[in-house]
């Protein structure tokens, strides 16, 4: 028996030993005294640059740890692990997906092994497992995996209706908030509150275009950026880009958005085709972030179906 016990202890320290040497991601960078952050690369996931182009966080209490996403697949939610270990040695006690996007959640069960309680919302977890086989897809076309080794986690084991809060030790506690969609229907906003600093996850974005998606909403995106506000002097960590204040997303994300909105709710109102709406709406204001090109026509097209719904409601 204790030579089993010895087996699966070497074999746990050799998969991190791998994961460390798979070198996918930087070393995280201290954003305040308990917040640490991953701060990825613009682009999509591909082979170069290991699928890591996303943020991802972990907070540091005196009792244990929770960990802000879990990364694309397990060996980077690995990696993360041993990175984490690194700084301390306490229990990582919490998962948490922000929202439903596969880079944000596909590393769960690897955390889930080390005794971490995965969280996410209701109608973000629903849209995991309704997008469980185009993600599946994803991983199998943009990052060349054997669809044999393609293994989806569980559903999150903790689905949050309300806002809640979690004490770390040491007076280092997050309160988790869940408002209206963005960029997917309900995701969780993580405010660190010893610290003011805010995991917002793919509700801002800055040096890169954002994504307007089905089962994201529009409106409701510029809401959730104004909910923002209450966290005043924070410092905001962004799905995309580099930790700042808010007002550094004020372009980038609610100008955007408002853009998308009010034009396309006047074109519908004035009966226009989606194809004349595109035409006519001038996006040149935000060419300089990246993505540009790939993603203002798709961000158009997205916003005039999304006009023409709320027209018909």
């Amino acid at each position: 028996m204790k030579k089993i016990i010895l087996f699966l202890v070497l074999l746990g320290a050799n998969q991190l030993v791998l994961a460390e040497k798979l070198n996918i991601l930087p070393k995280p960078q201290k954003v305040s005294e308990h917040v640490y952050a991953w701060i990825g690369p613009h682009g999509g996931p591909n082979i170069k640059n290991k699928g890591f182009r996303m943020n991802m966080a972990f907070v540091v209490g005196s009792k244990s740890i929770a960990v802000l996403e879990s990364g694309f697949y397990p060996a980077m939610a690995k990696e993360m692990i041993t990175q984490i270990k690194a700084i301390s040695p306490l229990p990582i006690k919490y998962v948490i997906n922000s929202n439903s996007q596969p880079d944000r959640f596909l590393g769960n069960d690897a955390f889930r092994k080390i005794g971490a309680e995965v969280i996410s919302s209701e109608k973000e977890a629903e849209r995991m497992q309704e997008n469980a086989n185009n993600y599946a897809m994803m991983l199998e076309m943009t990052m060349k995996f054997k669809q044999q080794d393609i293994k989806l986690p569980n559903k999150p084991g903790r689905l949050l209706t309300k806002n809640t809060r979690l004490d770390l030790g040491g007076g280092v506690e997050l309160d988790v908030h869940i408002y209206k969609a963005a960029h997917t229907p309900q995701p969780l906003i993580v405010h660190v509150i010893s610290d003011n600093v805010v995991y917002a996850g793919d509700i801002l974005y800055s040096g890169r275009m954002l994504a307007a998606i089905e089962g994201g909403n529009i409106k409701e995106w510029i809401q959730s950026y104004q909910y923002l506000k209450r966290f005043s002097a924070a410092i905001f960590i962004p799905g995309h880009g580099k930790p700042a204040p808010l007002s550094a997303f004020k372009k980038s994300t609610y100008q955007y958005l408002l853009l998308l909105d009010s034009h396309m709710t006047k074109m519908v109102a004035e009966e226009k085709t989606m194809q004349d709406a595109i035409r006519r709406l001038d996006q040149s204001d935000f060419s300089y972030l990246e993505n540009y090109q790939a993603l203002a026509g798709r961000n158009a097209h997205r916003a005039y179906i999304e006009a023409e719904l709320a027209a018909f409601d």
